[in-house]
């Protein structure tokens, strides 16, 4: 009966608008599909999933593709207005770190950036706030976990250097939402994953919780790097012979 309610209210919260299921189903005519590949068991609801992110590839794939219910941590400026998503996109997301030409990137982005406001629209993505409005973030975060059991994915690999293959490092900014968790009872199972554009394979770790990890590594940032360390061990796996 317990998982009948949480399913249930797992459900509630991931409701879609007939429009943006409607999208979803013309994207899907464009994108091939991605296959979710699980180490161990599935995670439990209320998991935090920490994944590479692969530029846009990796949110699409779970938004078209996964197979569980999921909320994503999204940057405030992509979750804006359209005006301020414009010139994120431009400077940061497609100059910054895909290395495009600016000139380009504001071209392309004149289109890009209606569907990308449409679209995040759809997924209702949680704002990552700076400083002290970062508390609302991880507010808000709770709420989602502690009474609708969604699954929180964020991506917190280190992106100065562009979307790498081989990821350098993991922020460890999650840990303060992991930390309030537990001040509110709440354990997060952590789960690593790592989407693979070559084959579109997106392999999924075993869940861990919070406490476990942090009873393990002596620091944060020690901690950051051994979850940082495995994506890129799962990345290597599961690949066609």
């Amino acid at each position: 009966m317990y998982r009948n309610v949480v399913e249930g209210l797992v459900m509630e919260a991931k409701k879609e608008k007939r429009w943006y299921r409607n999208l979803k189903k013309f994207m899907r005519l464009f994108i091939k599909k991605t296959e979710f590949v699980y180490v161990g068991d599935k995670f439990p609801s209320g998991s935090l999933i920490m994944s590479n992110h692969e530029g846009t590839k990796a949110p699409l794939a779970w938004e078209l593709y996964g197979d569980v219910p999921v909320r994503f941590w999204g940057n405030e400026e992509m979750n804006s207005g359209l005006k301020r998503l414009y010139r994120y996109q431009t400077k940061v997301f497609y100059h910054g770190k895909l290395h495009w030409n600016i000139h380009l990137a504001r071209l392309f982005c004149l289109l890009a950036a209606p569907l990308t406001h449409m679209f995040y629209q759809g997924i209702k993505p949680i704002s990552i706030r700076a400083g002290f409005n970062l508390k609302q973030t991880i507010n808000e975060t709770i709420e989602c976990v502690k009474e609708r059991k969604e699954n929180i994915v964020i991506f917190p690999e280190d992106s100065t250097k562009g979307y790498l293959e081989v990821l350098e490092g993991f922020h460890s900014g999650f840990i303060i939402l992991c930390e309030r968790c537990l001040r509110e009872g709440i354990d997060l199972p952590i789960v690593i994953g790592y989407f693979r554009k070559s084959d579109k394979k997106y392999i999924l770790d075993e869940p861990v919780l919070y406490s476990v990890l942090k009873a393990k590594y002596q620091t944060k940032e020690e901690l950051a790097q051994a979850l940082c360390d495995r994506c890129n061990e799962l990345g290597q796996m599961f690949k066609d012979k």
